[in-house]
């Protein structure tokens, strides 16, 4: 499963990515396309045909705003394809960026005195797919939805908007009753901007929940049938590039294996699996006439999260040597090297917002077994016996969980488990189902190592929710708080709260800079792999083919083609 957060949010199995070479062997018709810039060679893409995409997974709904509609495939499948947004991720030279959209007549008016005020401009061609003009009754109407509505899945932003003005329809002046740096992310993001005149009045959830039959992108959803597919079609209304292709039918196929085997047989002609050890392996060996593209320069980063408030890892000795006891290159490369992602990653920072950060902050932690030694002998520790450290009568023991049959994390774990014995830790496993860990586990803080992805939705940098101290589960924040780790650093408190709030992009690089390197330095958790993005496609598909670390795979596919 992948779960999908408005801004930061943990990963059940895998995620979505972008960047690095793919060294994918086999057969001579299997081609490899490096990074989020992979396209196919067709000169022009013709008209017609229907595409059909295997699909990993299957949403719970289709209302973007509600609690239910967590899967990043839903994201992908149906609302990058209909729900207008005013930005959206895209690549600028090397850096991700929040660009305005066609939907924009250009990039909105900010104002920072005396309030935080942004004007949008709405491109005068920008209807929805019944022709009428998409006006700021829309955002309006999505930041009321959003702020005031019943079992949303997060506000965070919209809660910082003061008011929405409609007297120009065609500029609304969205302003902030405190400075919020990522308004770049709001109408738009993971939920796109609803159509007051259809929805106002109405309740949206139920009107939402099993699709919808209007659309304010290249794509109309016309048909969802529950565990079979989900079928789009042009919108001819769309005042941009209209699709090339008569239908998309989304094939659902939670198995990665029937995945792969629909490709092979050609009942899909396109999908875009996780990186699992069976996924790697089949494109080794080569896929008859396919291309490949595995990306590594990633929105998320799998890690070893500590528990930083229970014990061994109360103590910043342990956690620190844990970091020298570990050859994460070696992990990395074990998983991943068919690929050509051989190297661990050093932030808990993704690299999509690497402006923001240091991405060699965790540098300083590779295999040192003598380092182990002086810091745990430092730390009041010595081996026992059984070559286990041991303090006060107790050992250095921990167990550590994951989501329960993930094959490539369960790998992980067993490499783990002997280099921690090789460094005198006794690790355990004890692997849970993703609903518990992730529902329970986790937020009450019951745990001492985790293994998961963490990423953003946004090309936005922001890791106070994760690592700030009042985000710590507690009563004050009705145990809604997101630093399952119990981080509780004062010093970096300030720098990641000038992240979420300052207006001055250079300080919020700065800060990001210099929080990095505090986290690091006090190890709160370790950073292991880029879960690298895989796309598979036959020869037959052309166009524009490219990975975007955010909206996925398909966030252009009004601009592909079949070849007849």
């Amino acid at each position: 499963m992948r779960i999908r957060h408005k801004w930061i949010r943990p990963i059940a199995a895998v995620a979505v990515l972008a960047l690095v070479a793919a060294a994918c062997g086999g057969d001579d018709d299997s081609t490899s396309s490096k990074g989020s810039t992979a396209t196919t060679a067709a000169a022009a893409v013709p008209d017609g045909g229907t595409l059909v995409i295997g699909a990993e997974q299957e949403p719970d709904c289709a209302d973007w705003i509600g609690s239910c509609a967590a899967a990043s495939w839903g994201f992908w499948m149906m609302t990058v394809q209909t729900m207008p947004a005013a930005y959206l991720p895209v690549k600028d030279g090397d850096v991700w960026t929040q660009q305005a959209t066609s939907l924009l007549t250009g990039d909105a008016e900010l104002t920072t005195d005396p309030k935080q005020t942004v004007t949008y401009s709405i491109n005068p061609d920008a209807v929805w797919s019944d022709g009428e003009p998409i006006t700021c009754d829309d955002f309006e109407y999505t930041w009321d939805q959003i702020v005031n509505g019943t079992d949303i899945y997060d506000t965070t932003g919209y809660t910082s908007i003061e008011s929405v003005d409609c007297t120009d329809e065609a500029k609304p002046v969205v302003t902030f009753s405190e400075s919020f740096a990522s308004w770049r992310g709001l109408f738009g993001g993971g939920y796109g901007i609803m159509p007051s005149h259809i929805l106002k009045g109405k309740d949206r959830a139920k009107e939402m929940t099993d699709g919808y039959t209007w659309s304010g992108g290249p794509w109309l959803i016309e048909s969802w049938k529950k565990g079979d597919s989900i079928t789009l079609v042009p919108n001819d209304a769309y005042w941009g590039q209209k699709p090339h292709l008569d239908k998309v039918i989304f094939k659902i196929l939670p198995d990665t294996a029937a995945e792969f085997a629909a490709f092979k047989s050609g009942q899909v002609q396109a999908i875009y699996p996780q990186p699992q050890l069976d996924v790697v392996d089949a494109i080794k060996a080569g896929l008859t006439d396919a291309q490949t593209s595995a990306n590594a320069e990633t929105a998320y980063v799998e890690a070893l999260w500590l528990n930083n408030d229970k014990a061994p890892f109360d103590s910043l000795a342990v956690r620190q040597a844990v970091a020298y006891a570990v050859d994460r290159d070696a992990i990395v490369a074990k998983l991943f090297g068919d690929l050509g992602v051989d190297k661990a990653v050093n932030s808990l920072n993704p690299y999509i917002v690497a402006a923001y950060s240091d991405q060699e902050a965790w540098s300083q932690y590779s295999l040192d077994l003598a380092k182990v030694e002086e810091l745990m002998t430092g730390d009041g520790w010595e081996k026992n016996a059984d070559g286990i450290w041991e303090k006060d009568g107790k050992t250095a023991s921990f167990s550590i969980q994951t989501t329960a049959g993930n094959k490539r994390r369960e790998l992980t774990e067993q490499v783990l488990q002997q280099q921690m014995k090789d460094a005198g830790f006794d690790m355990t496993i004890d692997n849970k189902e993703a609903g518990d860990l992730f529902g329970t586990i986790l937020p009450a803080g019951d745990y001492q190592m985790s293994l998961y992805a963490s990423g953003l939705t946004l090309a936005e940098p922001g890791l106070c929710v994760l690592f700030c101290s009042k985000n710590i589960p507690s009563q004050a924040n009705d145990m809604s708080g997101q630093n399952w780790q119990h981080v509780n650093i004062p010093e970096v408190d300030p720098l990641l709260e000038t992240i979420d709030t300052s207006l001055d992009d250079a300080e919020r690089a700065q800060a990001g800079k210099d929080a990095d390197k505090i986290l690091a330095d006090n190890q709160i958790s370790l950073p292991l792999d880029p879960l690298p993005d895989i796309m598979v496609w036959s020869n037959s598909v052309v166009g524009p083919i490219s990975d975007n670390p955010i909206t996925g795979m398909f966030w252009n596919l009004n601009e592909w083609g079949l070849q007849q």
